[in-house]
């Protein structure tokens, strides 16, 4: 057992749309991960995600509605749900996800990330 200063963890990332495992518990990733710009709509078919933000403002876009998630706040996305993450500026944050999830769900692409890096 060992304790995870997220701060720490987040310094070593230097680029976007590249998820970190920084821990793991029943069958759960926990994930850093920095992102600028916009995703794509994308779902997953078994696994629901909790984005937190850690630092920044993240929007997350839905084919009805935006919800605008700041510091200190987290959206659990429920599986099937299409959704595109935004952001305007460089936002950092924690996801919360089953092991199997794939970051770009149903869809594969240049930021599809297979194999993840443990930090």
């Amino acid at each position: 057992m060992e304790k995870v200063n997220i701060r720490e963890k987040l310094n070593l990332i230097h680029d976007h749309w590249n998820p970190r495992i920084i821990g793991e518990l029943n069958g759960q990733h926990v994930k850093a991960v920095k992102i600028k710009g916009e995703f794509m709509f994308h779902h997953h078919e078994n696994e629901d995600e909790l984005f937190l933000v850690i630092k920044g403002k993240l929007k997350m876009e839905f084919r009805d509605k935006t919800v605008e998630i700041n510091e200190g706040e987290f959206l659990i996305v429920p599986k099937m749900v299409e959704h595109k993450p935004i952001a305007e500026e460089e936002v950092e944050m924690l996801l919360f996800e089953p092991a199997s999830t794939l970051n770009t769900g149903n869809l594969e692409n240049e930021r599809t990330r297979k194999e993840l890096e443990k930090i």
